[in-house]
């Protein structure tokens, strides 16, 4: 017999199962057996039956009662002592022991349970011991001891519990209880099989997941996609070639949508670049033909107009563009892909933003991005003819610094900075995408992934997870996630459904503490995606 079923004779005796058996006030059922304050049941027995508001002991051994209703005590709110043995119940609802404000002993002992309610112990308010021992029990459902503030014994031995996320909440409450806790051993998974409860570390438990769900579709295609914050407010701009616009989109509070703010003419725009100064919005609108603009907002209340045309003798089909800072000074860098043309560093210089260095004349580049590598501004451009080629802020110009090993067909480069490190994300059409980290001296391979018609391999911090998104032209776009423990991308998800085709860039943007996934894709609608948090614990 179990350090329970002894506890259970000793307090039988002292509740006066000791004595002469006769029924107690009310009727007795004939499938128990009833003395002055006490019951014990067996076989079949209706509960509503047990009638005696004066009881204090009630025990149901092999009975043929298959769940426990909310309520189903209301009838004897005197209980001291509950016990179940050797019965099988389907569920363990709700309040189950509603009423039981007094009952200090609940024993739930070796039994067959289906489940058990969150709120199912809820009100017992002066319980002390609880055995929950032996019930065949996988799992406990979280807040399942909430309120149950004068414990001082709790079992849970011989349950073949699968130590995974649904019991993180229960070794996290363990160490927090005022009681001793019997825990037994974990029966799953295998890695932590007869490891004891109470030994498992919750730190290794990893509960928390993610998710990207379709949200809303914006019409025409696009090729880029920016997130800017104009007076505190955040708004997402869309470069729209075939529309011929850059499409300002903004937060609507009442549909709970996004919706058309501004658009400005761009015939052929490839991206829509935005600069916030203050009260000043400045966009650039870089075009494959007709001239790459740059338009203003002077304040709040006056709509965006064409400010002035951009170096037209050097951007003469530009493919990307950048924003970045130089000496305090704000600068644009536009990649130009014709043979003809240079890529070219725009900084403001008075009202406008003027050629100020033209870089990489003759390669045709694909793609720029600007970073930070040991506290100096840092150039990357990826071409058609050569590996990319990194450059560094010197002396008041970009000079050439390295270019990328190992690195040949690169279409475009994003990075990312993580655990004090920066990665690179490379892109390749055809082969494999690669990750990168920097050494201190150059970018060195880290990891390659898989792509067929890829244009984007983006990097982007939703929240806390760092992710990245591969598109591709000819299959579903991938999602990872760095895996910190790893210092690796790790697959997440297919991004879809809707399917997004011919995806180019990609964003995010928070707007009423709920965060969203722009996809702007060359062959189809821009797709949006609401980010989720799931809690596995739960």
């Amino acid at each position: 017999m179990g350090g329970a079923g002894i506890l259970l004779l000793l307090l039988l005796a002292g509740l006066g199962v000791g004595e002469a058996w006769r029924p107690p006030k009310g009727k007795c059922p004939l499938s128990c057996s009833c003395s002055k304050d006490s019951a014990l049941c067996e076989g079949s027995v209706d509960l509503p039956e047990i009638l005696s508001p004066t009881l204090l002991s009630l025990s149901f051994v092999r009975t043929r009662i298959t769940q426990l209703k909310a309520g189903s005590f209301l009838r004897v709110p005197s209980l001291h002592l509950l016990l179940f043995t050797s019965n099988s119940f389907s569920v363990i609802e709700d309040d189950a022991f509603a009423g039981l404000s007094h009952l200090q002993y609940l024993f739930i002992e070796d039994n067959e349970i289906g489940s058990i309610s969150k709120n199912a112990l809820r009100g017992l308010r002066s319980l002390t011991h609880l055995s929950l021992a032996n019930n065949h029990l996988e799992t406990l459902p979280r807040f399942l001891f909430r309120g149950l503030e004068t414990l001082t014994h709790v079992d849970l031995r011989g349950n073949p519990f699968q130590c995974d996320c649904r019991v993180l909440w229960l070794l996290q409450w363990i160490p927090t209880v005022n009681a001793s806790v019997g825990t037994g051993a974990c029966a799953g998974p295998a890695a932590l099989a007869h490891m004891q409860l109470r030994h498992v570390d919750p730190k290794t438990f990893k509960c928390r997941a993610i998710e990207l769900s379709w949200f809303q579709t914006v019409g025409e295609s696009a090729l880029g996609v920016e997130a800017f914050s104009y007076q505190e407010e955040p708004y997402i701009v869309l470069a729209q070639p075939f529309a011929g616009r850059c499409l300002i989109l903004a937060w609507d509070y009442s549909l709970q949508r996004f919706r058309q703010e501004e658009e400005l003419s761009a015939p052929s725009v490839v991206s829509c670049k935005p600069l916030v100064l203050g009260p000043r919005l400045f966009m650039l609108a870089a075009r494959l033909w007709g001239g790459s603009q740059l338009w203003a907002r002077p304040g709040p209340d006056l709509r965006l107009a064409p400010l002035q045309a951009l170096a037209p003798r050097r951007l003469l089909r530009p493919n990307d563009a950048e924003l970045l800072w130089l000496d305090g000074q704000p600068c644009f860098v536009v990649a130009d892909a014709s043979k003809a043309g240079s890529t070219t560093l725009l900084c403001r210089d008075g009202p406008g933003f003027y050629p100020r260095q033209s870089l990489h004349a003759w390669h045709r580049d694909t793609d720029v991005e600007a970073l930070q590598l040991d506290g100096r501004p840092h150039l990357l451009l990826a071409s058609a003819s050569q590996r990319p080629v990194l450059f560094h802020w010197f002396g008041g110009r970009f000079e050439r610094r390295t270019d990328i090993p190992e690195a040949e067909d690169v279409y475009a480069t994003r990075h990312f900075q993580a655990g004090g490190d920066v990665f690179l994300c490379l892109t390749r059409y055809i082969g494999d995408s690669m990750v990168m980290r920097w050494d201190g001296s150059m970018f060195r391979l880290l990891q390659k992934l898989p792509s067929r018609g890829a244009h984007v391999f983006q990097p982007l911090l939703i929240a806390k997870d760092q992710l990245a998104i591969l598109g591709s032209d000819f299959a579903f776009s991938q999602v990872f996630r760095l895996e910190p423990d790893k210092g690796l991308l790790e697959p997440l998800q297919e991004l879809g459904p809707p399917a997004i085709v011919a995806p180019r860039a990609f964003a995010h943007i928070t707007m009423a503490g709920r965060r969203f996934l722009f996809a702007a894709c060359f062959k189809g609608p821009t797709q949006i995606y609401q980010h989720h948090e799931l809690d596995l614990s739960a």
